[in-house]
C-alpha cells in the first residue's frame, strides 16, 4: 500500500481556537461541537480508502510522491509556491481521457494550505492559507513586499515555472482562465 503524508495537527486548527475561546470566557466547550471535529478527523482517515478516490485527484498523487513531498519539505517558497499555484486554477491529469473529458481537479485555499501541510507532516492549513497576500496583509506595503520577495514567496493562483514544470512531471496540467491547458 501507497504511504500516505499526513500531518498529525492536520485539522486541528479550528478545535484548539474553540476549546481555548471557551477556557478564555470561563465556559465548557460544547459536547457536540467537539464531537464534529472528532468526526472531522475520523472522515479524513478514511479519505483514501475507496480506490476511486485515488483516480484522477492531484491532491492524491501530491501525497504519495517522494520526490515532490521531498522538494515541499526541503523548502518553504518552494511548498508556498506550491499552495499558490493550488489557489484559483484548475489542473487536468496529463492522460487522454480526462483532457478530453475536461475532467478538472481544484483545491479551495483552505484545502490547498492542508494539502502542503500534510505533505511536510507537520502544522495545518492555517499555516498557509493566504501566504501569497504579501503587503495585503500587513500595514506596511513596502514591508509586505520585502517579505515576500526575501522568502521568494507568490501570490495566490501564480504558477511559477517551476511549480508548472514539476506537475507536468507528476503528470498534471494547469488549465488556464480561458481554457487553454499549458
Amino acid at each position: 500500500m501507497t504511504k500516505i503524508s499526513k500531518s498529525p495537527e492536520r485539522h486541528t486548527f479550528q478545535r484548539e481556537g474553540y476549546v481555548k475561546r471557551c477556557e478564555e470566557e470561563g465556559k465548557e466547550p460544547n459536547a457536540d461541537y467537539l464531537d464534529l471535529f472528532q468526526k472531522i478527523l475520523e472522515d479524513a482517515d478514511k479519505k483514501w480508502i475507496d480506490p476511486k478516490s485515488k483516480i484522477n485527484n492531484m491532491e492524491y498523487d501530491l501525497l504519495t510522491t517522494d520526490w515532490i513531498l521531498e522538494k515541499v519539505r526541503s523548502s518553504d517558497s518552494y511548498a508556498q509556491n506550491l499552495y499558490a499555484a493550488m489557489c484559483n486554477n484548475d489542473f487536468v491529469k496529463r492522460e487522454l481521457w480526462p483532457i478530453l473529458k475536461d475532467e478538472r481537479w481544484s483545491a479551495s485555499w483552505r484545502s490547498a494550505g492542508g494539502i502542503i501541510a500534510d505533505m511536510q507532516q507537520k502544522g495545518d492549513y492555517i499555516d498557509w492559507y493566504c501566504s501569497g497576500m504579501g503587503g495585503v496583509a500587513t500595514y506596511d506595503l513596502e514591508e509586505g513586499e520585502a517579505y515576500m520577495s526575501k522568502m521568494k514567496y507568490v501570490p495566490e493562483s501564480v504558477v511559477t515555472d517551476e511549480i508548472e514544470e514539476d506537475l507536468n512531471r507528476l503528470g498534471w496540467l494547469v488549465v488556464k482562465y480561458n481554457g487553454e491547458e499549458t
